[in-house]
This record gives C-alpha cells, structure tokens and sequence, in this order.
C-alpha cells in the first residue's frame, strides 16, 4: 500500500494510511493467530460468504461497523490481499478528522440527591 506506515496499537502491530494520525486499516493480534482488516459491513459479509473459516466479524460494534478478524493459517494470499486493499482504500477515502477542541465530549451531571448521599454541598 502507497505510503502505509506500520505502528504499533495496544501492544501489537498495525498498519496505518499515511500523515501524524493515519488511519488502522489493518493490524495483527497479539496472539498473532489472527489479524484484523477495517471494511465496509457490506464486504465484510461478502468475504465471510466467500471464505467462512478465514473471515470473521471482530467483537461488539467494532465488528458490526465492518472491523473483521482474519484467521491467518486459514486465509489465502489472494483473498488477504485484496482484503488489504479494500480496508486500505476505505481508510483513505475518509475525510480527515475533524480537529478537536479539547473540551470533553460529553458532561455526566451528577443528580442533586446523590450529591446529597454523597456528602457534598449542592
């Protein structure tokens, strides 16, 4: 992949599109049975139609949104390839992240009778 940089993400490889903050469009687990490719939902379900033991939908909502585990002594060349380069080129088509502001994201307000329980002043 043009400019891919490998890094490195909770402990284990990972390969990012180009720039400071490059996108993961692919890493290997720690247990380096399994790898992890982002695609579409939609070609998720097409390459675990395809190739049911090689392709499996990550855990929870990163696996609903198209983050698909690849067992890698089960999955050819040819299918792992062009896996890559669909998550490769998904990544890259993405408009770059919006800047943050550093404020958080969401306020938790915390209810007037627990403050009351807990002991602080309201």
């Amino acid at each position: 992949m043009a400019d891919a940089v490998e890094s490195a993400h909770m402990g284990h490889p990972d390969f990012r599109a180009p720039g400071p903050k490059g996108r993961i469009f692919a890493t290997l687990h720690a247990d380096n049975e399994w790898g992890m490719v982002r695609l579409t939902p939609e070609q998720q379900r097409a390459f675990m139609h395809e190739y049911p033991v090689a392709f499996a939908p990550e855990s929870g909502a990163w696996g609903r949104a198209g983050s698909t585990a690849v067992r890698l002594d089960s999955v050819d060349e040819d299918a792992l390839g062009e896996a890559m380069t669909l998550a490769w080129q998904n990544v890259v088509a993405k408009p770059p992240r919006k800047p943050t502001s550093g404020k958080p994201k969401r306020v938790v307000k915390v209810k007037r009778a627990a403050r009351k329980r807990s002991g602080r002043r309201t």
